[in-house]
């Protein structure tokens, strides 16, 4: 296992990915490909960038790796403010992928310091 795997933002970033990457065949309207495309990219940077900061060897590079994360959690948190807004996803569904957004952005903020 390597480190970044280990770390519990890094899980959540995965379980909301998981949750992307099921909702946006399946459930998002035609003629959203714009906001579907944007959600992959942003969902999948976290997971991603958040391996990258692990990896470097200064602080001041994982801080910056961290803040890209915490910014495409925002993101994300944002997009799904839009598919609620277009009743795209089951509500219970939305809360769970918020709760996972806000837990990332809080544990990003702190790993950004």
């Amino acid at each position: 296992m390597l480190d970044y795997e280990k770390l519990d933002v890094y899980q959540c970033a995965i379980e909301h990915l998981a949750c992307v990457f099921k909702w946006l065949p399946l459930l998002l309207p035609r003629g959203h490909s714009a906001l579907t495309d944007q959600w992959r990219r942003a969902a999948m940077s976290i997971p991603l960038n958040i391996g990258e900061g692990a990896g470097k060897t200064s602080g001041a590079e994982r801080a910056h790796c961290y803040a890209i994360a915490r910014g495409e959690a925002m993101e994300c948190g944002a997009i799904l403010d839009v598919v609620r807004l277009l009743k795209a996803v089951p509500d219970v569904e939305l809360v769970r992928s918020k709760q996972l957004v806000v837990r990332m952005v809080e544990m990003l903020t702190k790993m950004c310091r």
